[in-house]
């Protein structure tokens, strides 16, 4: 349905203010307002009396890591990637809050005509200048639906770039503490080479005296080989880590820790993982996943209101002139009201209302499993916690026995009481058990790494201001060659 009206006057503001008013009065706003039951426990499995900051990795006292971690929180690319997606959800919200507002377009022209009559040419000029103006009457809240749908779109994005942040700093400390657990492997197979070098120097004594076969000191030999292979696997490792490290910190790869003393932190009592529902709601990719499915029935609110009826209103105001200064003498101004009802859309919006219908169900389904993820997540690493603790005293008890048989049997070995074997035998257990102190040592460190990050929420996080490792639209778009230009920057 289309209304016309004509005027030059006043008329035309009257006219317009009052069926804005009528519209905006009969505006019936769909709440979309939700609440969402999930069974959380009262409590956790375990409690612990520290609490932990929520720059968490402050916990460790370790400067290196906490110069680390900066530096990744400023270079890291796929965090300066998650703020660039952040730019863009906002971006595409204060899009969706443009089409609230009316718009407004100007126009001018000259048309110039050629007449010719009985051979004498004459040229005429025209002016013109006019004004267009539009405005749709937000009937049954679509464009706010829409709007608050966009805005929560960035909120959820919001949470990802903190949830980014978290996961990068427990990257970054688990990186760092395997480093301390390879260089204590590297040390310690570099002390097992010299005691199985030193072994095999009595089993090579004990064969010139007929007290010990071939065999044994091909035995001993092959156990020298054999820790010199393990070290080789450890330098790998070590030069591995380093590349990881260099990466997550923006950097090429690059052995940056070759010489450092990195070492395995002191730790600080359980943290209190406090109350389950709390705990969730800090934690940003919670928050993160209830803020898509309040958008995701905004979006549903926006679908449905589009099967109703629209109204939108238009006007103009035209002026032309064969001169410029009559140009503005004469104006021509009309207003215009359209109402459009779907009558046939061989079932698009019906089946867009279904589609929506399904998002929103699958958004509610997937925050959900975040919630049980996160419950789980906490729950693992609380009980790892116990459990990794009382393996690595057991190996430490395992370890001190281990010590006291393998210099026992050397011992009786010497005196010529027991065979090599037995001697072989203890000294493989023995190092077998000072590697295994060491690695479940690493394992109780990088569970309470996973510890700090299931329980944290988040801090004022900032994002840099100064971003030279990234290429940007303005920076190249002077460039002749944009390729060329971005190969060298690389």
């Amino acid at each position: 349905m289309t209304l016309m009206f004509y005027t030059n006057k006043r008329w035309l503001y009257w006219l317009g203010t009052a069926i804005l008013f009528l519209a905006l009065g009969g505006c019936a706003r769909r709440s979309v307002d939700m609440e969402i039951p999930i069974d959380v426990p009262d409590t956790f499995s375990f409690k612990g009396t520290d609490s932990a900051p929520d720059q968490w990795w402050l916990a460790f006292e370790d400067t290196d890591l906490d110069t680390l971690i900066e530096q990744s929180l400023q270079r890291n690319l796929d965090l300066l990637a998650a703020w660039d997606r952040l730019d863009q959800a906002r971006a595409a919200a204060q899009k969706v809050d443009s089409t609230l507002w009316p718009w407004i377009n100007g126009q001018a022209g000259v048309s110039r005509r050629r007449l010719e009559t009985g051979g004498r040419v004459d040229y005429s000029t025209t002016y013109s200048m006019g004004l267009a103006a539009g405005y749709e009457v937000d009937l049954w809240s679509q464009l706010e639906s829409a709007q608050q749908a966009a805005w929560l779109s960035v909120e959820a994005q919001q949470e990802a770039v903190h949830t980014m942040a978290i996961s990068l700093a427990a990257s970054v400390a688990d990186t760092w503490y395997q480093l301390a657990e390879a260089k204590a492997l590297d040390r310690l197979t570099q002390e097992q080479i010299v005691t199985n070098q030193q072994v095999l120097q009595i089993v090579t004594t004990q064969f010139r005296k007929g007290g010990a076969s071939a065999a044994d000191v091909l035995r001993q030999r092959q156990l020298v080989a054999a820790t010199e292979a393990l070290k080789i696997v450890v330098k790998e490792t070590m030069h591995l880590l380093q590349h990881r490290l260099s990466i997550l910190i923006g950097m090429p790869p690059s052995l940056a820790w070759q010489n450092k003393d990195v070492s395995f932190p002191p730790l600080r009592p359980l943290p209190d993982p406090g109350i389950p529902s709390d705990v969730l709601w800090r934690r940003p990719d919670v928050r993160g996943g209830y803020r898509q499915v309040q958008a995701a029935d905004y979006r549903l609110a926006a679908a449905i209101a589009d099967q109703y009826p629209s109204l939108s209103l238009s006007g103009t105001m035209e002026t032309t002139a064969p001169s410029i200064h009559d140009l503005f003498d004469d104006w021509l101004a009309n207003l215009i009201a359209n109402a459009v009802q779907p009558l046939m859309d061989a079932g698009l919006r019906k089946a867009e209302v279904r589609r929506q219908q399904a998002l929103r169900s699958e958004s509610l389904h997937l925050w959900q499993q975040i919630v049980l993820d996160s419950l789980k997540e906490v729950e693992d690493t609380l009980v790892q916690e116990q459990y990794l603790k009382q393996t690595l005293d057991n190996l430490k008890q395992q370890l001190g026995l281990a010590r006291r048989t393998s210099e026992q049997n050397r011992e009786r070995y010497i005196k010529g009481q027991i065979d090599y074997i037995r001697v072989l035998e203890s000294l493989q257990s023995l190092q077998s058990l000072e590697r295994n102190v060491i690695l479940a040592r690493s394992q109780v460190v990088r569970n309470r790494i996973a510890l700090y990050r299931s329980l944290a929420g988040g801090w004022d996080l900032v994002r840099p201001e100064n971003d030279e490792t990234s290429l940007t639209a303005s920076s190249l778009k002077d460039d002749k060659n944009t390729a060329e230009n971005a190969k060298e920057r690389l």
